[in-house]
């Protein structure tokens, strides 16, 4: 299961950010994807970033890439969870 960060992309439109269409970054750890939408399967929370000034919207799941409609996707993953793993796992 892996963490994803959201975020509203400030710099769309401009060279090497996507299109004025792009609206979001997801972040999977270091490797950032830019979508024109975005769908979440899972609980999410807010987080603020590490510079201090802008927020993200957290949740854990796993992605799927819709390249045809350019959307990120966030779905449970298939996996057994206890009832402690569960609530842990949601924590802010």
């Amino acid at each position: 299961m892996k963490k994803y960060l959201i975020r509203f992309n400030k710099s769309r439109g401009t060279p090497g950010r996507g299109t004025k269409d792009h609206a979001w970054r997801v972040f999977e750890g270091d490797q950032e994807y830019l979508f024109k939408h975005f769908q979440l399967h899972v609980p999410s929370y807010s987080e603020q970033a590490a510079n201090g000034e802008d927020w993200n919207l957290c949740c854990f799941g796993s992605l799927e890439i819709d390249k045809e409609t350019s959307t990120a996707i966030i779905k449970p993953v298939q996996e057994t969870l206890t009832t402690y793993d569960a609530t842990q796992v949601c924590k802010p």
